[in-house]
């Protein structure tokens, strides 16, 4: 099978993102072997699923995750904004999370943070993640230096990637500084200059957030080896499945 496919917060282009529904929905693909999410801390230090640092855009609360406890995030609607079908949905726990993929599906786990935002979120993860059984299943991912060092810090054989959104810089030699296995990166940013260097390095490459059966293809003539991150991965087996 070409170009493995990731479903960028689950099923996303369907469900609300990064939600129970949205993971059974993509689940539901037998070609979905990875599904990305992002996780943030409560106030009171669980690990939740969520990409915003704020409420506002896909639950009907407000204010910052960082400033909620879990009892009152979990009262919160964050299906209801993607269609009443879904409302009642909650922000899940990375631990539901975790539980549903167990032993079916791989999870690329962003860590949303920025410099001292959430302490002791790298630990919270990395533990929850063991106690399921699935550190050979997980890589964690982030924009964020100081987060990956952390990371392997607590746990050097913990597989990582580097989040890479510029035009400039040098994305390879800052993953052999961080001792990532992963480069995440925007799919209008890759070339085949870059994939054939990482390729030679070993390093995995995921692009993001491919939705156009166009891009699927530029991609996979680059290299059958990247990872295509896609909130529509009903698109991706359109494309690359014999009918």
């Amino acid at each position: 099978m070409k170009n493995m496919c990731v479903a960028h917060r689950g099923f996303s282009g369907k469900a609300p993102e990064n939600t129970l529904a949205a993971v059974r929905m993509a689940m539901a693909l037998p070609f979905v072997r990875w599904i990305e999410i992002d996780v943030q801390l409560t106030r009171d230090g669980v690990p939740v699923v969520i990409h915003d640092f704020t409420l506002d855009r896909t639950t009907n609360g407000h204010g910052k995750v960082k400033e909620m406890d879990y009892e009152s995030i979990r009262r919160l609607d964050a299906g209801s904004w993607k269609g009443r079908a879904f409302r009642g949905e909650r922000v899940p726990s990375l631990d539901e999370v975790l539980a549903l993929a167990s032993g079916r599906l791989h999870l690329n786990i962003e860590l949303k943070t920025s410099g001292e935002m959430y302490p002791g979120l790298e630990k919270a993860v990395i533990d929850l993640v063991h106690s399921a059984g699935m550190r050979d299943q997980v890589v964690l991912t982030s924009f964020d230096a100081g987060a990956l060092k952390q990371s392997k810090n607590l746990d050097p054989g913990f597989q990582t990637g580097l989040i890479y959104d510029s035009r400039s810089g040098d994305p390879a030699g800052k993953l052999e500084e961080l001792d990532c296995s992963l480069l995440s990166i925007s799919y209008d940013r890759l070339n085949p200059g870059l994939v054939k260097l990482l390729a030679g390095r070993g390093v995995k490459i995921m692009a993001w957030t491919v939705n156009k059966a166009k891009e699927m293809r530029r991609l996979a003539e680059m290299s059958s080896d990247i990872m295509i991150c896609t909130n529509r991965p009903d698109i991706w087996g359109d494309t690359f499945l014999e009918v």
